[in-house]
């Protein structure tokens, strides 16, 4: 039992994807101007994290380690992730149009966020039983939503701050970015 709290302080707080790996940039960046969107992003990466980390933890010792294919690891988590996105975005196209809308291209590239992948693959390299896999993929989800809600609630701020003009937008976003970034590291001495 301890363990599995470690792993979910680590993934949420010390091993944050977004504010210490730096995996999963394009949507932290991109969706993360409104609360409502970043707040759906999250979610759909929580189940697809969630998920992708089960069944590739199965895929990986039920059938890629058995049949000699560990090589073949990449492709087969590809395969995973990108049939989840497409359940999730089925999903969300059907129930919230409106959040579909909101998400635009950032929902199929959860397929390429770097974050998804990362985890599952951390999960065999870090030799995690089945609910030691489950539980860092929830947690490494939980630390990207909580990253990305933070952050489009600092951006909402910025939108009606006095902000020089040459700051204004990008710049400023990356800046504060880095900021969190700086303010996630304090947790770094918690384990």
């Amino acid at each position: 039992m301890k363990n599995i709290l470690i792993i979910l302080v680590s993934g949420v707080f010390v091993q944050n994807f977004i504010t210490s790996r730096f995996l999963g940039i394009c949507p932290f960046l991109g969706v993360s101007k409104k609360i409502e969107t970043a707040m759906g992003m999250g979610v759909a990466v929580t189940f697809v994290m969630a998920l992708a980390s089960a069944i590739t933890y199965v895929i990986q010792y039920a059938v890629l380690n058995p049949m000699g294919l560990a090589y073949l690891q990449t492709i087969a988590f590809i395969l995973v992730i990108a049939t989840l996105v497409q359940f999730v975005e089925m999903v969300i196209h059907k129930s919230s149009p409106g959040l579909y809308e909101a998400l635009g291209v950032y929902l199929p590239l959860i397929t390429t966020n770097c974050a998804v992948l990362g985890v599952a693959v951390l999960n065999i390299q870090e030799g995690y039983n089945f609910i030691e896999t489950l539980f860092n993929g929830v947690a490494g989800a939980l630390g990207f939503t909580l990253a990305i809600v933070m952050f489009a609630g600092i951006r909402e701020q910025l939108e009606i701050s006095d902000i020089p003009e040459s700051l204004q937008g990008f710049p400023i976003a990356l800046v504060s970015a880095g900021l969190m970034s700086v303010a996630f590291l304090g947790f770094s001495g918690m384990l």
